[in-house]
């Protein structure tokens, strides 16, 4: 990108992928609330906003983490955050939430979903043997993007039934619509130059530490990029509603990972490189904690509370993992 954004030792380093994160994490409550307003304004029903909208908003700055690092040449961090994401989400913050609040949300709600995760993921496992993400590969990951589409839009179809098609009224004001473009721009320009901090400083922090890029995309930075579903968790665990945080989670990991790597590729033009601790660790193991979470909730019908200890353990197993196989 052609600035500098790196501290000169580990304080000013670590101040400024904090900054980084902060951006990332504000600018995007902006871009949504934003993105949000604009979408009712122009009339969208709320069942579409609420199923794409919304979905795409909070998605952004894990894709623009991923796509600035792949601009860069630095392959390891776009891999590792997109994928350590969604392990991340599953065994972190869905564990913490089952652990804390058994789900109850019946099969039929989450079902689809699950199965297009662990397809997607099994899909993508399967085509990074090779070393890399190529463009058609990356278009037949994009179809699973377009499957959750269209099960998103039909199941808030359902679930509104006779208000589906009910338009939200928003205030149109010209001091209104200044103020959300206002928010708009600076919460894409905060998550742009969030991404642009955290690439930087990961980068910088993992020479310092002597530890590989993909290691840093893979915990400090996929773990920072999923503090916002961390706080809808904490949230929907105080509020007693389970159900909110799981289906969040399940819905992040699908966007994630069928639209974050395929993107960075299309963009590109060419393959999108991974390399060794993506092709043997993460990713396997993104396909082994979301089997874990996924496969006994649609065996079972739900998701039980002994599911948050296994995909936990299973998370805790992947770090040991990996600072033992690949952190020098």
């Amino acid at each position: 990108m052609g600035i500098d954004f790196t501290g000169g030792n580990l304080f000013f380093v670590l101040l400024l992928f904090a900054a980084g994160l902060l951006c990332i994490i504000k600018g995007g409550d902006f871009f949504v609330d934003a993105a949000t307003w604009i979408a009712e304004a122009s009339r969208i029903p709320k069942f579409i906003i609420g199923a794409t909208v919304v979905s795409f908003a909070t998605t952004m700055p894990e894709m623009m983490v991923s796509v600035f690092a792949a601009y860069e040449g630095n392959a390891d961090i776009a891999v590792g955050n997109a994928v350590g994401s969604v392990t991340a989400n599953t065994g972190l913050i869905m564990c913490l939430s089952l652990v804390c609040l058994e789900c109850m949300m019946p099969r039929r709600q989450y079902a689809v979903k699950a199965c297009l995760l662990l397809g997607s993921v099994a899909v993508l496992c399967a085509f990074t043997r090779d070393g890399q993400l190529s463009i058609i590969e990356s278009v037949v990951i994009l179809l699973f993007f377009a499957g959750f589409m269209a099960d998103s839009l039909i199941s808030a179809k359902r679930e509104h039934g006779a208000d589906s098609n009910e338009i939200v009224q928003v205030d149109t004001s010209g001091k209104n619509i200044l103020i959300n473009i206002g928010k708009f721009l600076l919460g894409a320009a905060a998550i742009v130059l969030g991404a642009q901090l955290l690439i930087d400083n990961g980068t910088a922090l993992a020479q310092l530490l002597h530890v590989p890029d993909s290691i840093i995309g893979a915990t400090m930075i996929a773990i920072g990029t999923s503090l916002p579903e961390l706080v809808t968790t904490i949230t929907a665990i105080r509020k007693k509603q389970s159900d909110l945080s799981v289906g969040n989670i399940i819905g992040a990991n699908l966007m994630d990972i069928t639209l974050i790597m395929p993107l960075c590729a299309l963009l590109l033009g060419k393959p999108l490189t991974v390399e060794n601790q993506g092709m043997l660790l993460d990713i396997p193991a993104c396909l082994i904690v979301s089997a874990g979470a996924l496969v006994p909730a649609l065996i079972c019908g739900r998701f039980k509370r002994w599911i948050g200890f296994f995909i936990g353990g299973l998370y805790i197993v992947y770090l040991v993992i990996m600072f033992a196989c690949f952190g020098v």
